[in-house]
């Protein structure tokens, strides 16, 4: 009973947070950053141990605002969730905008990268949208279940509201070939330390990283263009604009290092101009290379 309260609780304030202007929203997404920022928790000292690997050339002070901005940044995208699980269709739109340079109707088979920028909600929510829009139907993103399956299954449908279906990260790889294929709109996130099952280590920051390979296979066996969507806060630190680029050149090659160091080389180039929207909370050097040191 306890735990039902809690999660009744935890919707109401969702609601209400969603009701709030966004610029209140915001003004409690940093005071909740400035706390957790100096909080001495896990995901803080996971933060800070990032950062400084990724930024050596940084000093203290610098790394210590670049970490109070992230943590800002973060807090401020989790208070807006309310907004964007929950909100009106015009509302979406003003926070959000499509651009792309491919045509999302045409039904290509085309693999779609994404990365963990602190606007990856909001730019998901918003292209599920412009999709429905477009006529584009079931666009398909991944997603890591929940252990509380209260929220997990809310959380499902709001992301879902717009048609676009969430799949789980463990679905067979032939389902996910046979979606590209048929010309479907699939999205992965593959920016993550996933474990070393299909992965290599590859520079990332000139760390050797556990990257997973799957987006050179998966390219390579349903002979697929790729293209990147990236969700980036805007000047006005208000709105997001989601971009999907143009397929990339060359990739898939026939040599899936090469392939995947790229895949780094790319997320490396969109975080250097805005370093505090990178999901620094994620342990992206979990795991290491035999003989190597832990950092975590």
């Amino acid at each position: 009973m306890l735990n039902l309260a809690l999660n009744y609780s935890l919707l109401g304030l969702l609601y209400f947070l969603s009701a709030l202007p966004l610029v209140v929203a915001h003004w409690i997404g940093d005071c909740l950053g400035v706390i957790a920022s100096k909080l001495p928790i896990e995901r803080s000292r996971v933060v800070r141990i990032n950062i400084n690997l990724c930024f050596p050339e940084l000093s203290e002070v610098g790394r210590k605002k670049l970490a109070l901005k992230h943590w800002k940044l973060l807090c401020r995208s989790f208070v807006e969730r309310g907004y964007f699980w929950l909100g009106n269709k015009d509302k979406i739109k003003q926070l959000v905008q499509i651009e792309s340079e491919v045509d999302l109707t045409d039904k290509k088979p085309r693999l779609y990268v994404g990365m963990h920028m602190v606007g990856i909600e909001a730019g998901l929510i918003g292209l599920s949208l412009h999709l429905q829009e477009l006529g584009v139907i079931q666009p398909i993103t991944l997603y890591i279940q929940m252990k509380n399956h209260f929220f997990d299954t809310r959380i499902k449908f709001w992301r879902e509201r717009f048609g676009s279906q969430m799949m789980l990260r463990q679905e067979n790889i032939r389902n996910f070939i046979r979606a590209i294929k048929n010309g479907q709109f699939l999205l992965l996130s593959p920016d993550m330390d996933l474990g070393l099952k299909d992965s290599i280590f590859v520079p990332f920051f000139k760390i050797p990283t556990c990257t997973v390979t799957s987006i050179s296979r998966l390219a390579f066996l349903s002979q697929a263009e790729v293209c990147a969507v990236v969700t980036t806060l805007n000047p006005d630190g208000k709105s997001y604009t989601c971009k999907i680029s143009r397929p990339w050149e060359s990739f898939p090659s026939k040599d899936e290092v090469v392939d995947t160091l790229k895949l780094n080389q790319f997320f490396e180039s969109q975080i250097q101009p805005r370093p505090a929207e990178y999901y620094w909370v994620h342990k992206r050097f979990k795991n290491r290379p035999d003989g190597q040191p832990r950092f975590y």
